[in-house]
């Protein structure tokens, strides 16, 4: 998602962004291969900072620009002066247009709970004249049993598996794995996750428990797993265009993204 900030930045001298990850790795990468990169105009107006989405205003800001913290006020009173150590709380950020949750992030919360505690989190943060929060989710018959995929590119073979899938706790666990071509060199469990698959109206549900105003739903069908069991690159699917709609019938595949307005 930090790649996505800098792009909306890009698109407006105007525009700040926020990022909240809870690896310190990600957030590490993330200035090294594309803040540090794209020029001290838009560097200066993306804050990053290190913490949990289910206590945001503990999150600690790891990058600074303290002279666009300074010249537009957004550094709140506080003892400590120095913006290193600064935590979300001790900033007064205008609310947000947009708030992004992607690569299926909510799955990593595997309670109600915690889900409609983040939902309210994300609202908070949000502009309430027209703020919008977006977030995707995949699902389908093949999501709900083992599976393993792989897409191949230039240098490399991208893996996909699904080791298990428990039907009572809707629990999964994610494997991405990598093959390297030159040199030739095989990454296992390179990331691993632990999700809940929620399904589309339990997510609505908790969107509308914590506030927002609405739910819309863009979703496409993807290519049923067994005929893209091995692919090369990402064409597979790429022309298959997502649709807003308020009822989809169950497929093989599918993606969707979940839009609730503030």
């Amino acid at each position: 998602m930090h790649f996505g900030s800098t792009e909306w930045l890009h698109s407006d001298a105007r525009r700040t962004a926020i990022g909240l990850d809870l690896d310190v790795e990600a957030l590490d990468w993330c200035m090294e291969n594309n803040v540090n990169k794209v020029g001290a105009d838009v560097s200066s107006r993306i804050f990053l900072f290190h913490g949990n989405v289910l206590q945001p205003l503990e999150a600690k800001l790891v990058n600074v620009a303290t002279q666009y913290l300074m010249q537009n006020e957004i550094l709140g009173d506080s003892e400590d002066d120095s913006p290193d150590y600064k935590l979300m709380k001790d900033f007064q950020f205008p609310a947000r247009d947009i708030v992004c949750a992607f690569n299926y992030s909510c799955c990593c919360l595997h309670t109600r709970q915690e889900l409609v505690s983040y939902f309210k989190h994300a609202l908070s943060a949000l502009n309430k004249k027209g703020g919008i929060f977006v977030m995707d989710l995949y699902g389908g018959t093949s999501a709900e049993h083992e599976l393993r995929m792989q897409r191949k590119f230039p240098n490399f073979t991208y893996v996909w598996e699904q080791a298990e899938f428990d039907i009572i706790k809707r629990k999964t666990r994610i494997s991405l794995h990598f093959n390297l071509h030159k040199p030739q060199r095989k990454i296992r469990h390179a990331f691993s996750y632990s999700w809940r698959l929620w399904s589309l109206p339990e997510i609505k549900d908790c969107l509308e428990e914590a506030g927002f105003q609405s739910v819309h739903f863009w979703i496409r069908h993807m290519p049923d797993s067994e005929d893209i069991r091995s692919t090369y690159g990402l064409a597979a699917g790429r022309d298959i265009k997502y649709e807003e709609v308020t009822s989809f019938q169950q497929q093989d595949s599918w993606n969707a993204y979940i839009v609730g307005v503030a």
